[in-house]
């Protein structure tokens, strides 16, 4: 049997933990320069609030209700999900971090009371990090999302258990088809034209029309609901193909030396991961746009991409082509509204195929070198240590988090404090 544990209201639950005061309590987090609300709390929800609406649309009701207000914080969320995965680890022989808020495991043999063993989960989960998450246990990925998914309709303690052909049935008649995992709006909008409302009704059509209409793909989904396995756990995740950041400005940009500035400083973040991750990228894309929000400015959007003599990990490296890059593509004239790169063609180091005019001793060197950075960086925080060229002018750029709390877990500095 499988289990799927996900953290409730994720987003919003992390900044809860650490403010008891609003539990019981409307909390939204808000997207990337405070653009939208991207999570709700469930006494948020109960407002009727939309997801994904503009902000300044939604403050009159947040503030009519006294609901608690925050941007995006990343790092905290983050901490909180390593947590989060660490604590399911000491509870399954088999692990499966399947996003930053959800996890597959492998119900122990032991476990001879399936539902008391999604209590224990839950019970563990919540006094080791604070958050509250949903149970749902299954012979089948796919009947895990949807138990996980009744579980959080019906309330209660969270969790629902698929046992037996009579759960399986009642879940699934229960279930609407868009709600099936891997069905999005245009499929469930075929499947309703063709009489499919439920995911009870999608395991009844044929495997032909299934396979014919919606591929093998379909068809393994369709067998996952019917109670056969078609997908294992994933315990080693697969190695990324493509590292990369891309984050809007606070405000819309011209001067091209802050845009230089923090590309520069995107490109340090990815160098880090691909370090962080043992890889080293060959390819490298580097893409530039004005806010498409703003039809009464001039649009431009471009990206160039262009191949690494030899494949590195090394910043100033990376920055020195990532600049060469950026420069084959800014146009004066236009605001820009957000700078991005993607690393991609990743490679282990001991793959790599090396270049005549690319001495070993100088791979040692920016090696040697790059470690520090990132000692250093680790210990006395992000961008301790950085290139000339990303600057010292990150207000002018960054992205707007006028409600941002403090980073409680991954900061010295912010650490909550508590006075009696």
């Amino acid at each position: 049997m499988l289990a799927l544990v996900d953290v409730n209201s994720f987003y919003a639950s992390c900044e809860q933990v650490f403010r008891p005061d609003l539990r019981g309590k409307p909390v939204v987090v808000l997207s990337n320069n405070d653009g939208c609300v991207i999570a709700a709390s469930p006494e948020a929800k109960a407002l009727g609030l939309p997801m994904w609406r503009p902000a300044f649309e939604s403050l009159p009701l947040l503030k009519q209700h006294g609901a608690a207000v925050f941007s995006s914080n990343y790092p905290l969320y983050g901490d909180m999900s390593r947590r989060v995965m660490e604590t399911l680890a000491t509870l399954t022989p088999a692990l499966e971090v399947y996003s930053i808020d959800e996890a597959f495991l492998h119900m122990p043999d032991t476990a001879s009371d399936l539902y008391a063993y999604g209590r224990h989960i839950r019970e563990r989960v919540r006094q080791w990090t604070g958050l509250p998450v949903g149970v749902g246990v299954a012979p089948t990925k796919a009947l895990a999302k949807a138990a996980n998914r009744a579980a959080k309709r019906g309330g209660g303690d969270q969790i629902c258990v698929i046992a037996d052909e009579r759960a399986r049935i009642d879940c699934l008649r229960n279930m609407d088809v868009a709600d099936i995992w891997g069905i999005g709006k245009r499929i469930a909008a075929r499947l309703r034209h063709r009489g499919v409302h439920t995911a009870w009704d999608f395991t009844q059509l044929s495997d032909d029309w299934v396979r014919r209409e919606l591929t093998v793909t379909g068809l393994r989904l369709k067998r996952e609901l019917e109670g056969a396995p078609q997908a294992k756990l994933e315990i080693d995740p697969p190695a990324k193909k493509m590292i990369g950041t891309a984050k809007s400005f606070g405000t819309n940009l011209s001067d091209k030396t802050l845009i230089r500035e923090a590309l520069a400083w995107y490109v340090a973040e990815t160098g880090e991961k691909l370090r962080r991750q043992n890889r080293l990228a060959g390819y490298l894309t580097v893409f530039l746009e004005t806010n498409r929000f703003r039809p009464d400015d001039p649009q431009y959007v471009n990206q160039t991409g262009l191949r690494l003599p030899v494949p590195t990990s090394d910043t100033p490296e990376l920055s020195r082509h990532a600049l060469l890059a950026f420069e084959r593509i800014f146009r004066p004239g236009y605001r820009y509204k957000k700078v991005g790169i993607w690393l991609s063609d990743l490679t282990v180091p001991r793959a790599v195929q090396q270049n005549l005019f690319d001495p070993p001793a100088h791979r040692d060197r920016s090696g040697t070198l790059m470690r520090v950075v990132d000692r250093v960086n680790r210990r006395y925080g992000k961008a301790t240590l950085r290139t000339a060229s990303a600057g010292f002018r990150r207000e002018q750029w960054k992205l707007r988090q006028e409600h941002l709390s403090p980073r409680y877990t991954t900061r010295i500095d912010e650490l909550l404090e508590v006075r009696s």
